[in-house]
């Protein structure tokens, strides 16, 4: 698994045994690296390890497009109960951040990218967060795989694709008893057929959110929200299968 090496605003996402070289010196990064050691380059300049989390990530990952707010994944993790053992399908890889943190909580991942060249991307993210053992990075298109994932039971439906409404509506056919869909959608219009879709396919406890997150401003006048903007990253669908 890969560790950051971070000095003041400085962060390096690296391979424990990959070699860091900055205009600060050359180091290479100890097959053993630990949390919290430090490490100086040749030129005798500190570096601090951290183990990776979530959000770095999000941070560091190479992206082939806009991936999914870390605010957005939370709600995803939060209204699905993903965890330890789950069988999630995926669909609308793209830089693999929502995968990331499902795998990292412990869930075992099956997710579809169209684009091969993004698809080998979040492959590559995926070894960098360790999780390349239980996130499955397949090229296609789910609409035209589903016929052949029916008999997997997945215990949670993610998607991030234009063409969501389609497989929602075989939702059923995909997840086990109890089994929850989220659906992200940037517009609003889309969000209405996932709806539509999740109803007509018998779903329970359909529900669509807009996900508005305000950093807060502290200083002599006063607190208040931000003005600096609204927020807002689009629109988050949940169902579930009785």
């Amino acid at each position: 698994m890969a560790v950051l090496l971070v000095r003041d605003d400085r962060e390096y996402l690296l391979q424990r045994g990959e070699t860091l070289e900055t205009d600060l010196g050359i180091l290479e990064v100890p097959e053993d690296a630990q949390a919290g050691e430090v490490v100086t380059t040749h030129l005798d300049e500190a570096f601090t390890v951290r183990e990776l989390r979530g959000p770095d990530c999000f941070a560091h990952f190479e992206r082939t497009g806009a991936p999914m707010m870390p605010r957005d994944i939370g709600l995803v993790m939060g209204h699905t109960g993903a965890s330890g053992g789950d069988r999630v399908l995926d669909a609308g890889t793209g830089t693999g951040v929502l995968s990331a943190y499902l795998g990292r909580a412990g869930a075992n991942v099956v997710t579809y990218e169209r684009d091969a060249d993004f698809a080998e991307v979040a492959r590559e993210n995926m070894a960098l967060a360790g999780v390349d053992d239980r996130v499955d990075v397949r090229v296609g298109d789910i609409t035209d795989e589903i016929d052949d994932l029916t008999e997997e039971a997945f215990d949670v439906l993610t998607l991030d694709t234009e063409d969501a409404a389609t497989v929602v509506a075989r939702a059923p056919d995909l997840l086990a008893k109890g089994g929850f869909v989220a659906v992200y959608s940037p517009f609003v219009e889309q969000t209405r057929e996932i709806v539509a879709a999740a109803r007509e396919a018998g779903l329970s406890d359909v529900e669509s959110l807009e996900t508005i997150q305000r950093e807060m401003d502290f200083d002599d006048r006063g607190s208040r929200p931000s003005t600096a903007g609204v927020g807002h990253t689009g629109y988050l669908t949940f169902a579930r299968l009785e």
